[in-house]
């Protein structure tokens, strides 16, 4: 009986070692952010491809969207055109509203062929050593994520993900929002 018993204490000791080492980078409940709604949105400085910079405080009163993307990214692929077709293409002569995509880990050289792979033309910023990603996510977090910025600098909305339903809803927050600030 006392073989049985440490035969079976070791199995649940490898398993549950086994399944901690396994486990999925990005937990269910936080979706792999390191931020939640309602929060402050973490401070930082973007470099687009033509050098300029922009710092994110720098950008209240405006409703800001960061699109976290990469080009090895298949989700990102898909993404990408819907979000120029109905989010960019709608607001991109609104003073109210700005869209930074940012590119994760990639030389300037790559994300300009991304772009022209994918057919946007918003632009693409620079976060080579996914320090702007870490700021909002948990390490080993996946990419394809979008973070809605209101005016006051909170966070009013995130995704992860393609969802249509998910990726409608923030569509629908972006245009409600813009209403709210004209």
């Amino acid at each position: 009986m006392k073989k049985i018993l440490i035969a079976i204490a070791l199995a649940l000791t490898v398993s549950f070692a086994w399944a901690q080492k396994n486990e999925p980078a990005e937990n269910a409940e936080t979706r792999g952010y390191a931020v939640a709604i309602g929060d402050d949105a973490p401070d930082f400085t973007i470099t687009y491809l033509d050098g300029k910079t922009v710092k994110l405080s720098s950008l209240r009163g405006k409703l800001v969207m960061l699109q976290f993307t990469a080009s090895w990214c298949p989700v990102c692929r898909r993404e990408m055109p819907n979000i120029e077709s109905d989010i960019w293409q709608p607001h991109k002569t609104d003073t109210n509203f700005v869209l930074i995509g940012i590119d994760l880990k990639e030389k300037p050289r790559k994300i300009t062929h991304f772009a022209n792979e994918t057919g946007i033309s918003y632009l693409l910023t620079l976060d080579e050593k996914g320090e702007i990603f870490a700021l909002y996510t948990e390490k080993n977090a996946g990419v394809t994520r979008n973070i809605l910025i209101a005016p006051n600098g909170k966070i009013l909305f995130m995704t992860r993900l393609f969802d249509p339903e998910e990726f409608n809803m923030l569509v629908q927050i972006i245009e409600d929002e813009l209403k709210n600030i004209k």
